[in-house]
């Protein structure tokens, strides 16, 4: 099926974004909402789906964004925007949205505060390589999302190297407006009931040829069909 009429739909990609990373990855997600809670420092696993996007040349992007989101939860979504131009922006949500914006001379502090040896060009790789990491190595690399007090939550990238842990990186999150969760719950909703549109004319099509050229199989395969699902006509 072709699905790219309905991908076109997606509002994450109407500022002219382009999907660079799509993938689900397991995270470890904690509620710290008291910071002297030492009862959440083992969170829930989940596999939530990350999406990276980027403006822009691919050598020379100008702005990246990276959505989480979980299909066991439609209001769950984080969103890390970046900005090369002008701001650093982070929006994520769980049951309302989140953002964080930090200009050019802020991103410097966030260099030298966690040493990042990298420019911005090869911020993207750097975070495929992490995310890639979690999912083939993940009782080695963590991705742990803490979600804290007012508002705040926080994603690390963390090695275990077996005598210590080591952070890689962290990005920090604030609120957003609501009208972002809506935009993407309804283009999901929609998608899903595309698919499914889609899928059934397809299912027709074929019951339509298996009842014309072999009939004892279209009576075989409703007897086989599973409880629930309707019978092949």
């Amino acid at each position: 099926f072709d699905f790219s009429l309905i991908e076109e739909q997606d509002p994450s990609l109407a500022e002219g974004h382009r999907v660079l990373y799509d993938r689900e990855v397991p995270f470890e997600i904690r509620n710290q909402i008291d910071a002297q809670d030492s009862s959440q420092e083992v969170g829930t696993l989940e596999a939530i789906k990350v999406k990276i996007l980027v403006m822009g040349e691919e050598q020379n992007p100008m702005t990246l964004r990276i959505e989480l989101t979980s299909e066991n939860d439609l209001f769950f979504q984080y969103v890390d925007i970046f900005d090369c131009r002008c701001r650093d922006t982070y929006i994520c949500t769980l049951h309302r949205s989140f953002n964080h914006n930090l200009d050019e001379h802020g991103f410097r502090q966030v260099q030298e505060h966690q040493k990042l040896m990298v420019d911005f060009p090869e911020y993207p790789n750097v975070l495929i390589r992490m995310l890639n990491s979690c999912i083939k190595e993940p009782h080695s690399h963590l991705a742990v999302f803490v979600i804290e007090r007012e508002g705040l939550a926080r994603l690390d990238f963390i090695q275990n190297m077996e005598y210590k842990f080591v952070e890689l990186l962290s990005c920090n999150f604030i609120a957003s407006p609501e009208d972002v969760i809506r935009a993407h719950i309804c283009f999901r909703y929609n998608t899903l009931k595309s698919r499914l549109a889609l899928v059934q004319a397809r299912l027709g099509e074929v019951e339509q040829l298996v009842k014309v050229k072999n009939p004892s199989l279209l009576l075989q395969l409703n007897k086989s069909a599973p409880a629930g699902r309707p019978a092949m006509r």
